[in-house]
């Protein structure tokens, strides 16, 4: 396994929508087993593959010890709504209150291309509907207000000096500090 670089805010494929997968083949399984590597490394608990250069439709999730991965993942059902605070791997050190569904049921393919269902409430059901809206193109900047998304946006513009070229890559130190406190998505 490898660590990939993260692609940071103002890279235009975090803007664009992803290609779904039509086979998942072992290529793509080491991409999975990178990308969870890379979230860990990186203190998260989500990653999509618009956040490594990659277009397929594929994302990484570990929220409370429960690893999986979701191809093609589409949310099939929805319901409620809460606010909480999200922060992005690719948008580091910038934060913003969002509002989402409370319930999601989404339908995907696991790492071995077999069809499955999970439904999730609280921060598995913010993390899984993140992931999904970063297949899309959209960022959880996209649900702020004027206000708030012109401050986080001011935030960033002093944060992204520090990621050349619009890429995050994981130093030393933040791999050494390898744990899962203080998760962004």
């Amino acid at each position: 396994m490898s660590l990939l670089d993260i692609r940071v805010l103002g890279d235009p494929i975090l803007r664009q929508d992803t290609t779904p997968v039509t086979e998942v083949t072992d290529e793509l399984r080491r991409l999975m087993d990178d990308m969870f590597e890379t979230m860990y490394a990186a203190k998260g608990i989500g990653l999509a593959a618009p956040q490594v250069g990659r277009t397929e439709r594929i994302a990484v999730i570990d929220v409370d010890d429960n690893p999986f991965v979701v191809v093609n993942p589409e949310i099939v059902h929805a319901e409620g709504t809460i606010k909480g605070e999200e922060g992005c791997l690719s948008i580091p050190e910038v934060y913003g209150d969002v509002e989402r569904s409370a319930r999601v049921l989404v339908r995907a393919l696991d790492r071995r291309g077999k069809p499955f269902e999970i439904e999730a409430t609280e921060l598995l059901s913010r993390c899984l509907q993140h992931e999904i809206d970063h297949l899309h193109g959209k960022l959880f900047l996209d649900y702020l207000g004027p206000f708030k998304r012109r401050s986080a946006l001011s935030k960033w513009q002093k944060e992204k000096e520090k990621y050349p070229e619009g890429i995050r890559r994981l130093s030393a130190e933040e791999i050494a500090r390898h744990h899962h406190s203080d998760e962004e998505l």
